[in-house]
């Protein structure tokens, strides 16, 4: 019985995922739902992207937490759309939650949409919130062995981005390892190597990312 129940779950949360999918389709606008565990530098990643893309494109963001609103008042200075969907200890979004968020838009103004989902690998995994792509964030610090352990996730990503480079030689990260699980699970995913401190790496990322959204002219 519970297998039927959660099967039912994620037929529905598809169901209007398709129907977000469609939406921002139509409305010729990129949705992107960056994927990490809790102190990965998302947050950080996201203000170093939005720095860079914010005067030559339209993003709105919807900023996924647990709890507190301290991620999205990070992000306020960028004087961009931004729209705080509290979870209430829910370790996910899902596509009822990103809906209700597109209301708050004016979607005709955007030409991105980037998502920060709720800091987790397995959950937000199997959620499509009817986004164009997901972007796996990890980072050093956490160990090597992710795209091993969290196939789902590095299967499905567009883009990986390995964090926090700078500290690699204080840690036990194994990079070949990392790279060849990363290659097992995904063979031709894109991997950018970020420090977001420093800045190493993130021209490459923000070059990528914006030729997709501009994909749209």
């Amino acid at each position: 019985m519970e297998i039927k129940v959660m099967k039912r779950v994620l037929d529905r949360n598809q169901d209007k995922a398709e129907i977000i999918r469609k939406q921002l389709k139509e409305k010729k606008i990129k949705m992107y739902n960056f994927i990490s565990s809790p102190g990965a530098g998302k947050t950080s990643l996201f203000e170093r992207t939005l720095e860079s893309l914010k005067d030559s494109m339209k993003i709105g963001i919807i900023e996924g937490d647990v709890s507190t609103d301290r991620d999205a008042q990070r992000l306020k200075q960028y004087d961009l759309p931004i729209v705080l969907i509290n979870t209430d200890g829910g370790c996910h979004l899902d596509s009822n939650s990103i809906e209700k968020a597109l209301e708050e838009f004016n979607l005709d103004e955007l030409d991105a949409l980037f998502v920060e989902n709720v800091g987790n690998l397995v959950c937000p995994s199997n959620f499509d919130l009817g986004e164009t792509s997901k972007i796996a964030v990890v980072s050093t610090s956490e160990g090597d062995d992710k795209p091993i352990k969290y196939p789902m996730l590095f299967r499905d990503a567009e883009a990986v981005i390995l964090n926090k480079m700078d500290l690699l030689q204080y840690t036990n990260f194994n990079y070949d390892a990392f790279y060849n699980d990363l290659r097992k699970v995904n063979p031709h995913v894109p991997l950018f190597e970020t420090s977001c401190t420093k800045g190493d790496g993130l021209a490459e990322w923000y070059g990528w990312l914006r030729k997709q959204i501009k994909g749209n002219e």
